[in-house]
């Protein structure tokens, strides 16, 4: 395939933490005709965060002792370093993002939004169409084909607005720009994990009261695995809260809607419900970006097949990187665990081009090229 303005071998959708990751593989590997094409701007959702959220997983340089920081996504970097910071914020990691591209030169078209993928017959390609034409000319939108795309649009911008009836009367945690913002001294949470506990922590250490309502009370999960329960530094934020009086937690029930009343809402559960004087909040996750192209993945078990290259099981040449990637009961969405299979989307395209792989030895002595999933556990002996 020529390099031209419209015909690349490699397409990347997404320019965050999994993108620019992907894209700094393929640079390593010496492909050079592929694209990144982002919605917003570079790191876009991390710069989209509420002002006060910060990383739940601590950064730490210690690459020089072969233990690269757990929020890098390129060898020989350290946002810890770059900030002197173990929790970063949004904006910072956009920042971190941004410098890696431009250390990189990687190949980024910002403020273009995929809106179609189609796979061509027999193997021979994708054709996307873009809200951009400045990949072909200056129309409203432009088509562009490319022998494999790598999906990696990542899920903040998807928030789950619609767990229930009532929930467009609630705001999400996704739409807060700051804590501060927030008038009123009472607050319900609807939802306990991750965000959940970060929104109600946060609202408690500017002195206001909280009900934060669960469905399964994460706060007693002791699952080692921190995908499926709370981190510890976020354990200990909601220790510190609660131990002020601030937090109600209110675990095992099941919001049904939520209903506007004289003075306030009503959040109500099967057979409780709860008065707010504010605008309940809503922290229910978000959806995958997957769902934008649905038909391309098997869904039967509930959640995108993958090979075990993560590429569609259904539609070959398409790849996924990011917080979407799950094999089984392994789920990848935290930075340290999808960017170690970078490297394994990495070798499957080099090796179809005929490229030598030997680049991602680097990635394999630092943990960065994980081929094998039955190494993967979270037992823990003490």
């Amino acid at each position: 395939m020529n390099k031209t303005n419209d015909h690349f071998e490699v397409v990347i959708v997404g320019a965050g933490a999994a993108g620019i990751g992907c894209g700094v593989v393929l640079k390593d590997l010496g492909i050079e005709n592929f694209v990144i094409l982002e919605r917003h701007q570079i790191g876009a959702s991390f710069s989209r965060w509420p002002e006060e959220m910060k990383f739940i997983t601590p950064s730490f340089p210690g690459h020089g002792f072969g233990l690269l920081d757990l929020n890098a996504i390129v060898l020989n970097t350290s946002p810890a370093l770059s900030f002197r910071k173990e929790h970063l914020s949004g904006k910072e990691y956009a920042i971190y993002l941004e410098t890696i591209a431009e250390y990189f030169q990687l190949p980024i078209k910002t403020e273009t939004d995929v809106k179609t993928i189609a796979a061509l017959p027999q193997g021979k390609g994708f054709v996307l169409e873009t809200s951009k034409g400045e990949l072909r000319s200056r129309s409203a939108s432009a088509s562009l084909r490319s022998q494999f795309v790598i999906w990696a649009a990542g899920e903040y911008q998807y928030p789950n607005l619609n767990p229930f009836p009532g929930a467009e009367l609630c705001i999400h945690n996704s739409q807060i720009g700051s804590w501060r913002d927030l008038e009123g001294d009472d607050f319900v949470v609807i939802g306990g994990y991750e965000s959940g506990v970060d929104a109600a922590s946060y609202l408690a250490a500017l002195g206001k009261k909280v009900k934060l309502i669960d469905r399964k009370s994460s706060w007693l999960n002791l699952d080692p695995d921190p995908s499926v329960s709370l981190s510890p530094y976020t354990l200990k934020r909601l220790e510190v809260a609660y131990s002020m009086g601030r937090i109600e937690l209110i675990g095992d029930k099941h919001i049904e809607a939520v209903k506007a009343v004289k003075k306030g809402y009503v959040v109500e559960s099967e057979y409780e419900q709860w008065f707010s004087s504010t605008q309940p909040i809503l922290c229910t996750g978000f959806n995958s970006s997957l769902e934008q192209i649905a038909p391309l993945f098997d869904w039967s078990n509930g959640y995108a097949a993958l090979t075990q290259e993560d590429e569609s099981t259904v539609t070959p040449g398409l790849f996924v990187v990011g917080p979407s990637v799950r094999h089984g009961n392994l789920i990848f969405c935290f930075i340290y665990k999808f960017r170690q299979r970078f490297a394994v989307v990495g070798n499957a395209i080099a090796q179809r081009l005929g490229i030598d792989t030997t680049p991602l030895e680097a990635y394999r002595r630092q943990g960065l090229f994980l081929d094998d999933l039955s190494c993967c556990n979270d037992d823990c002996v003490c």
